[in-house]
């Protein structure tokens, strides 16, 4: 086993965003994880529909 290392985990959430409204989008985080807990979360990023890849900053979680 690993001491250290890195998990993926996708989830469905619903976001906020000024030009379309409320947005309901998978969004993956990318986290460290030591001994297989995860600790910190490195970066976390949602596809469009388009197919494009945006980070999360984008979007705000409140109106």
């Amino acid at each position: 086993m690993k001491l250290i290392g890195i998990q993926r985990n996708t989830k469905n959430e619903k976001r906020y965003n000024s030009r379309m409204g409320i947005l309901y989008t998978r969004v993956t985080y990318i986290k460290k994880a030591i001994l297989g807990i995860p600790f910190r979360t490195l970066h976390k990023y949602r596809e469009t529909y388009y197919g494009e890849i945006k980070d999360c900053e984008s979007c705000v979680l409140s109106r």
